[in-house]
């Protein structure tokens, strides 16, 4: 076996390994969940900037799940190399912010791998990123994921009940004057 065979082998694994596209739709001025889990308040994760919404109103996902999907179709306008964060601005203008995790960055892509990339378009339910919740938890960081709207001009209503379980791809929240 030559070494051509051995990377060609390795790569159809890694395609293998790689989530698939869930099947999701936002209507406009609606963010869907990037991950299962837990549907979480903002104003309570432990990350102030977050939490005061200095970054924009949003909502917050315990995670049970380790794969971040598009919460929206749009453009890829940020994507940090360690993977921990993105940024997206949907077809319909909302820049959409999701971080994976409180001082993740300090973890320089250890148990982050990037499946997306600045200036992909992407549909609701691309996998972005693959993370490992433990590896998160064993450096000592909290892995809430956290998406805030940061050129909202109006406040969030919930669409998801906070404290229940919500599935990657359903409805998160909403802009107000939405419908």
């Amino acid at each position: 076996m030559g070494i051509f065979d051995k990377l060609s082998r390795r790569r159809r694994a890694a395609v293998a390994e790689a989530p698939r596209a869930i099947t999701a739709a936002a209507e406009p001025g609606c963010v869907l969940s990037p991950v299962d889990g837990v549907a979480k308040p903002l104003s309570e994760v432990s990350d102030p900037v977050f939490a005061q919404g200095m970054l924009g109103p949003g909502m917050a996902v315990e995670p049970s799940g380790n794969v971040i999907y598009a919460p929206v179709m749009g453009t890829v306008t940020a994507a940090v190399d360690t993977g921990h964060a993105f940024g997206l601005t949907s077809d319909d203008g909302m820049e959409v912010l999701i971080h994976v995790g409180v001082d993740t960055v300090d973890m320089k892509g250890n148990g982050f791998d990037v499946l997306a990339g600045k200036d992909d378009h992407v549909t609701a339910g691309t996998p972005l990123v693959v993370f490992d919740r433990e590896k998160i938890r064993a450096a000592g960081h909290d892995d809430i994921v956290m998406v805030s709207l940061t050129n909202a001009s109006g406040e969030v209503v919930p669409v998801a009940t906070i404290g229940e379980p919500i599935r990657a791809g359903e409805p998160l929240f909403r802009l107000s004057g939405t419908a």
